[in-house]
């Protein structure tokens, strides 16, 4: 079993709900997010800015895993790469190791408050008893792990069932994200993924990412493929085309 999230990129509004979502789910510091919206431009003949929703990719070759020093960053056997904060010596070799930059480092700068100086509010108070960060560690999307060993304790099942579900997944009003497991081919993402070409970011740095895209030309590798093709052929053809 490998859990994975497929990303539409051609329903993806852009309304940040997944990253509201997230920081309300995880008590997070103002300076801290871990899913982000990143806008990329792709194409050839004719760019397009398509702006994808990143976060940790939980890569099945995980380079955080490998570099650090202390095991705090470890992978589960369903794919699910974690940070022991306990462990964690705030060395930052595995923000300097992700290829993707989806890792933050908690410092004091990103954890002041909301009024620093002032008051706590009440979620920050309840966010301190129920998910602590701890400043001088390194922090990730983690697909909502806690949400995912409860509910199948119960018996339910990540990607169907809301209460095992990332809070992401759940709050896309476009529904544009798609949670599952990678392993079982039947299952909804994976079809998505077979379907409709879903690709990965940045292949080439053979990490195989758990996360996929699906953008319907906006500016996948198929098509800057077209592109490039129809480049090419404008070059035999002597600019013809």
């Amino acid at each position: 079993m490998r859990w994975g999230m497929v990303v539409n990129l051609s329903k993806c509004v852009r309304c940040y709900a997944c990253i509201a979502a997230c920081r309300i789910e995880h008590f997070l510091p103002m300076g801290v997010s871990w899913p982000r919206l990143v806008a990329l431009e792709t194409g050839i003949e004719r760019p397009t800015v398509s702006n994808y929703s990143v976060r940790c990719n939980h890569c099945k070759n995980a380079p955080c895993v490998s570099v650090c020093p202390t095991g705090a960053t470890f992978q589960r056997n369903d794919g699910i790469i974690m940070i022991d904060q306990n462990k964690c010596v705030g060395c930052r070799y595995c923000v300097i190791a992700c290829p993707y930059q989806n890792r933050t480092f908690v410092s004091k700068d990103k954890d002041r408050g909301f009024f620093p100086g002032r008051i706590q509010t009440d979620f920050e108070k309840a966010g301190k008893k129920r998910y602590p960060h701890q400043v001088g560690t390194t922090e990730k999307c983690n697909f909502c792990v806690e949400r995912i060993d409860e509910g199948t304790k119960q018996g339910l099942t990540p990607g169907k069932d809301r209460d095992a579900t990332p809070a992401c997944v759940n709050t896309c009003p476009a529904r544009a994200l798609t949670f599952g497991n990678l392993d079982d081919p039947d299952s909804e993402i994976s079809k998505l993924i077979r379907e409709n070409e879903g690709f990965q970011l940045h292949p080439e740095y053979d990490t195989d990412p758990s996360i996929y895209f699906i953008d319907r030309g906006i500016g996948s590798n198929q098509a800057l493929r077209k592109s490039e093709d129809t480049r090419q052929e404008s070059i035999a053809t002597g600019g013809s085309k």
